[in-house]
Parts: C-alpha cells; structure tokens; sequence
C-alpha cells in the first residue's frame, strides 16, 4: 500500500512572513502506521487560537490531532507515542492536564521537552503524536477525505458538467 499523505500544504502558504518553499502534509498513513505533523495554537483553518494561553492551545492542538487521526482512519486510543514541547515550565501542568483528559485510559509513551521557541512566536506548545491501527481494525478503517478535499472535488466535478462539450 502507498503511503496516503494527508492535507498537503506548502509552508509558503502556512508561513508567508518566512522565505520557505516546502512540500508538506499534516498527516501520513503507511500501512497501519500514522505519523502527525506537530500540532499547536494553530487550528486546521490557518487561525492562530489561544495566544497566551498554553492550555487553550493544547486543547486546540488535541482538537486537530483527533480529527487529523480520523481522517487517516484511526482513534485517539491508537496513540502510541506522544511528544510534548513547551516554551516555558510553568506550562506543563495546564497542557498536560489537557492531554491528559484526551488521553484519559490510552497510556501512551510520552516524552516532554522544554525549547527555547517554536516555529512562531504566539505558540507556547506544540504535540506530536504516532499512532499504529490494530490489525484487526486495519482492514476496516480506511482514510477519510476531509472537507477541503470534498469541496475541491465537488467544484471540479461541476466544472466538467458545465464546460461545453465539443462536437466530432
């Protein structure tokens, strides 16, 4: 099976105020395998949410990691390893309470990291997740297409229909 790659973006896009040129996803399936782009104060939309505030991000960045899994065909219980970034130690209590009511009965691996920055300023915390779909659930689990995707395929389905058609 090729690997499904997710989302696709280029960080030109993501980005704009960096001169950055790179072919991205947020998510890619091989085979049972799921790994996540890290996760942050930045909601699948593009909008930045909670600024100041490490336990809204965290919840945010909880949010975009179960829908980014569904998607791909898997549960927040097929996370296997988690890894946690925080600009600041005070944070870690507020984001990992928040992790940890998502992850409530999961028992993932996790690593926790303090950094000096991420990627943007207003992030205060970032979470990347792997995940692996049981065998058993594999077989029955396929990606999802995400909504974006849906209403691209939608408007080039309309656009077939309403182009004229040529006479032989």
């Amino acid at each position: 099976m090729p690997h499904q790659r997710l989302r696709k973006f280029n960080t030109r896009d993501a980005y704009p105020d960096q001169s950055l040129d790179n072919d991205l996803c947020m998510v890619v399936r091989a085979g049972n395998h799921i790994f996540m782009r890290g996760q942050t104060a930045m909601a699948l939309d593009g909008r930045i949410v909670g600024v100041g505030d490490p336990a809204a991000q965290a919840e945010n960045a909880m949010e975009c990691v179960k829908t980014l899994l569904e998607e791909a065909g898997a549960k927040l219980e097929h996370i296997c390893k988690i890894t946690i970034y925080i600009t600041d130690r005070e944070y870690r209590e507020p984001v990992y309470r928040v992790v940890g009511k998502w992850l409530k009965g999961v028992y993932p691996v996790s690593t926790g990291l303090i950094v000096k920055g991420l990627a943007k300023p207003e992030y205060l915390m970032e979470i990347d997740v792997d995940a692996v779909i049981p065998d058993d659930e594999a077989r029955s689990r396929k990606p999802a297409r995400h909504a974006v995707s849906k209403r691209r395929a939608a408007k080039k389905k309309a656009a077939k229909k309403k182009a004229p058609r040529r006479r032989r």
